[in-house]
């Protein structure tokens, strides 16, 4: 069998890019599968990917981004000391064992999660953050909104069998991307073992439930997941070349079946498409002149990098550039949207990017206003024209 599922794999990554990858070839054993880039989120290979089903642990997904998202708003922070309630200590299926008033950081917490799937770790940081786990689910689902995802539900947040709590390969990828933005993540998701713990008589050998951080190199993360309605199921994510890509997997028989098959999607992602870097946060695109600024003259810069996917057997695309204004203010901070970028090939438009100054602009005063006449006058950028009769 798996030398079957090795020839038909090796056949469709040799046809030509031109050609579609269609029906559910790539992961033929699982009910649903999506492939994507994670910078621009296009993807690359998709079977059933909108179905609702059960996500088992890749739940924690989006429970680290809202722990990823407080850290970097500075509400909690790596050493901060989380209490483990009853509740916590209580949680069935994959655990870091913890008791009940045990006290453990956000920084060892985070391992028990993402290396160990640690059901009681990811519940005790939602009481950490959210109150109480309830309330954390809410922002969970907040968040699912707000990434516009249409086919998740949450009730809680490790990820075990209940009614009305499911999601989508397409979704969890969706997660996923907005996950490895906060590359700290992938410092704990590609640890294989370490300990918790350590030089007391309850120390505990955690091994990453990912088995594609060992073998398959560059991959990093992300996310496995087991239940007995959602069987095997598994996000993966690997950097190669200046890309990355990320695979889903749903309800997959084994993990063995699950593993192969990534691994393949992840193979046939880095044949057949590689990344163009068009522009960086740092490439000045234009520089403009603002009379009533302290600035006279401001570097406009795109508000993110810009990169564009390309099929590998195809030219790489010669990009051409217009940039549309807004109303301008005199006050306009990093970040604050000035503009829009359309990246085109043609007369075929690719992306729209919004453009922000690469200072804080501030708006001059009646003082600096008449310091830069005079400095027109002296070097000759004002001239006076003489009237004639």
């Amino acid at each position: 069998m798996k030398k079957l599922l090795f020839l038909v794999l090796s056949f469709f990554l040799l046809l030509p890019t031109t050609l579609a990858v269609e029906g559910n070839l790539l992961a033929p054993s699982a009910r649903s599968a999506i492939l994507i880039e994670a910078s621009t989120g296009e993807v690359l290979y998709e079977f059933n990917s909108h179905e609702k089903l059960a996500p088992a642990s890749m739940t924690k997904m989006m429970s680290l981004l809202l722990i990823m998202e407080a850290l970097e708003n500075g509400s909690i922070q790596y050493d901060t000391k989380v209490t483990a309630s009853k509740n916590a200590s209580d949680m069935g299926g994959s655990q870091i064992l913890l008791e009940e008033g045990e006290t453990m950081t956000v920084d060892d917490l985070l391992k028990g999660i993402t290396i160990a799937s640690g059901n009681d770790a990811v519940v005790a940081m939602a009481e950490a953050i959210g109150g109480s786990e309830a309330n954390f689910v809410k922002m969970m689902n907040e968040k699912v909104k707000e990434l516009g995802l249409k086919d998740t539900h949450f009730q809680n947040s490790h990820g075990l069998d209940t009614e009305n709590h499911y999601s989508s390969a397409y979704d969890m990828a969706m997660i996923a991307k907005e996950l490895v933005r906060h590359e700290k993540i992938l410092e704990y998701s590609s640890i294989y073992e370490t300990y918790l713990r350590s030089g007391t008589d309850r120390q505990t050998w955690l091994v990453n439930t990912n088995k594609l951080v060992r073998f398959k190199e560059g991959v990093d993360g992300l996310k496995t997941g087991y239940t007995g309605d959602s069987l095997y199921c598994l996000t993966a994510t690997m950097k190669k070349e200046g890309m990355r890509v990320i695979a889903v997997v749903m309800g997959e028989p084994s993990s063995t079946t699950r593993n192969a098959e990534v691994s393949g999607m992840l193979d046939y992602a880095f044949a057949q498409y590689g990344l163009q870097k068009l522009l960086s946060k740092d490439s000045v695109v234009d520089t403009i002149s603002l009379e009533k600024s302290k600035q006279e003259r401001v570097s406009i810069v795109p508000k993110e990098d810009v990169s564009m996917l390309y099929k590998k057997m195809e030219k790489k695309i010669t990009p051409t550039y217009e940039i549309h204004y807004h109303k301008l203010k005199s006050n306009i901070a990093v970040g604050d949207s000035v503009g829009t970028l359309t990246i085109k090939d043609g007369t075929k438009t690719l992306r729209k990017v919004e453009l922000t100054v690469s200072v804080p602009v501030q708006k001059a005063n009646m003082f600096h206003l008449f310091l830069r006449y005079m400095k027109n006058i002296i070097t000759g950028n004002i001239h006076f024209q003489k009237k004639t009769n």
